[in-house]
């Protein structure tokens, strides 16, 4: 890739995450939001995004297709020049800039390490800390645009029992029992994101026995489960397999029966999220059978991502 190229990538870049900093840098400060997302492709000749970690920048190549043409060494090149320019703009040190090319993972390659830096933090969000890692895998452990999701969830939860599938690292679970709920149940299948999981809630004093973490297969736990819970929370992945499950998940094929089940663990007067990032995703509606649904995606959009924005999210409630 010629350096005119670059140079020219480069000044449009630094001149739109200027811009984006400056709007987006007044909001998070008065809403008191430590990480948001700075830059979304708002470029077509740079498909990066890059995120803003309390101080630390996270960038992410999201369409390798933009530069199929150029070597390994050249689009390397290309990328670490974009991220130095925005790292210069920004007064960041190298040192607390993390790139990483972005690619489709699938199976038990979802959850491998890109990294053994270590590079973790703390941040805050809505009076409760996190662990991230920027630098050692796919997602660093707080997925940002469900933070408004978070907060809507925390609320419905106070004083009540919550349920959390498809865990990951829990930010939802601690967001839920900090406000004040009952009691909470985290499920997911990954050892490394449940080890995580309690680690936030260590981290905010909530170890107790009234937030359970379990590790299982979901697709086969849920038909059995026979508790019920006030608030769940259902954002399965897009597609996932492993060693350790006994059949592949499909949202879009397996939705419908997922969020049936989720109906029947709740209790009177329950309320169920159900969230996807699936592109094209089309919802049964026959699935929240006797419940008042309502499309929450542009209410649970946050202010730092753009509309349509990454996920689309519902929210049903039984009667009582």
């Amino acid at each position: 890739m010629s350096l005119e190229r670059l140079e020219a990538h480069a000044e449009m870049l630094v001149g739109r995450v200027r811009k984006n900093h400056r709007r987006l840098g007044k909001i998070a400060r008065r809403q008191k939001v430590s990480c948001y997302r700075l830059y979304d492709r708002d470029i077509p000749e740079v498909p990066l995004i890059i995120d803003w970690y309390d101080g630390d920048l996270h960038v992410a190549e999201r369409d390798a297709r933009a530069s199929e043409a150029e070597d390994d060494e050249s689009k390397r090149a290309w990328l670490e020049g974009l991220v130095h320019a925005v790292a210069e703009l920004l007064e960041v040190p190298e040192e607390r800039c993390f790139l990483k090319a972005r690619r489709r993972q699938r199976g038990s390659n979802q959850y491998e390490r890109f990294a053994h830096e270590g590079a973790w933090r703390e941040v805050e969000e809505g009076g409760c800390l996190f662990r991230v890692n920027l630098s050692d895998y796919l997602d660093t452990g707080l997925f940002l645009d469900h933070r408004t999701t978070r907060d809507m969830v925390a609320q419905d939860s106070v004083g009540k029992s919550f349920l959390n599938l498809f865990a990951y690292t829990g930010a939802f679970s601690v967001r839920a029992a900090q406000a004040g709920a009952r009691e909470t149940t985290s499920v997911d299948l990954s050892n490394t994101y449940l080890s995580w999981l309690r680690e936030n809630l260590a981290l905010n004093g909530l170890s107790g026995s009234a937030h359970r973490v379990m590790r299982a297969d979901i697709l086969q736990w849920l038909p059995i489960n026979r508790e019920r819970f006030d608030v769940i929370l259902l954002d399965p992945p897009t597609w996932s397999t492993s060693k350790s499950m006994e059949a592949t998940l499909d949202i879009q094929r397996d939705h419908g029966a997922l969020i049936s089940h989720c109906m029947r663990a709740l209790n009177p007067g329950g309320v169920l999220y159900f969230s996807t990032n699936r592109r094209k995703f089309k919802l049964d509606p026959g699935a929240f059978e006797g419940a008042e649904v309502t499309d929450i995606t542009e209410t649970t959009t946050p202010f730092d991502f753009r509309k349509p924005g990454p996920h689309r999210c519902w929210r049903a409630e039984l009667p009582r």
